[in-house]
């Protein structure tokens, strides 16, 4: 089958190569991948690609082989899935945990737009806890997770600040929910009873500053892929007795697929909004993955097959 592997050039860092097609595991189905999503996170790590790892774990198409064990969909069923690597291709197995039926109202581009962005915006909002009338700051909020982020949290009755530099960006987050838009962390008010901060860096202190006493700061992301120093008496002039979790998307206690069930309700339902910057077919992946490395793609990028 065709798969996209990597090269480690920054100037067109995957090529389209022949390699053999998954044989899967008792527990995984296989799935012939009609369209596939890039998150930029997946972008940083085809810098320094480890040896034999394909790309690739947001995906949509059909179920061509059921799982031996009998879990999962059978059948030709239409599925969104998160594999944990190798979705770039024709053919990909997937856990049958990481699996959910996609119905014919919502459709595999909004459906690969889903899984990683989707994932970790539901799962982090559970992790902060109620919202219902709660005062958040979202930083690092032009990406499809701060999208997602916002329209949940808004719809649950949070009062949202969203930081994005991007005028266009902060006036999409508006129409979603959020309740005031800044272009720097600085500008933002405060006091905030959560932060969800994913921009590390510079942004992570000046975020804390402008949590509540008691408040919680949600780390979950190092976009700028800078360090942050925190200085333990600057709680002192604000967030006193403050609450910073670290927040990895994988760890949870719900499964894979019953939260992309959620999901892809929500969607069929038309209370989240998938948000697609560009559709093109596999032979522009490579053009693809620097415009999204480069910041010139709004929204998800969702490559289909041709």
């Amino acid at each position: 089958m065709k798969a996209f592997v990597p090269t480690g050039d920054p100037a067109e860092p995957v090529v389209l190569a022949d390699v053999t097609e998954p044989t899967p595991r008792p527990d995984e189905a296989l799935v012939k991948v009609e369209a596939f999503s890039v998150n930029r996170g997946e972008t940083f790590k085809l810098e320094k690609p480890a040896p034999g790892e394909r790309p690739g774990k947001d995906i949509a198409g059909l179920v061509v082989q059921s799982a031996a064990d009998g879990s999962g969909p059978s059948g030709i069923t239409r599925v969104v899935g998160h594999p944990m690597a190798g979705g770039w291709a024709e053919y990909v197995a997937v856990p049958t945990d990481a699996l959910t039926e996609l119905p014919d109202s919502v459709s595999v581009l909004q459906g690969a737009a889903l899984p990683l962005a989707g994932l970790t915006a539901l799962r982090l909002l559970r992790a902060a806890g109620p919202v219902l009338g709660r005062r958040v700051l979202l930083t690092g909020a032009s990406g499809g997770v701060g999208h997602f982020v916002t329209e949940l949290a808004a719809a649950a009755g949070a009062q949202v600040t969203a930081v994005t530099r991007d005028a266009e960006r902060g006036a999409r987050l508006a129409g979603l929910g959020a309740a005031e838009i800044v272009h720097d962390v600085a500008d933002a008010r405060g006091p905030y009873d959560i932060v969800l901060e994913s921009t590390g860096g510079q942004a992570l202190p000046v975020a804390l500053k402008r949590l509540a006493r008691r408040g919680t700061l949600i780390w979950f992301g190092q976009a700028s892929r800078t360090p942050a120093t925190l200085d333990f008496f600057d709680f002192f002039t604000g967030p006193e007795s403050a609450v910073i979790r670290h927040f990895h998307y994988l760890d949870a206690d719900t499964r894979l697929g019953d939260d992309l069930a959620a999901l892809v309700r929500l969607t069929a339902e038309g209370r989240l909004h998938p948000e697609i910057g560009r559709v093109t077919d596999w032979a522009d992946t490579a053009t693809t993955l620097t415009d999204l490395r480069d910041r010139r793609i709004r929204g998800k990028a969702v490559l289909t097959l041709s």
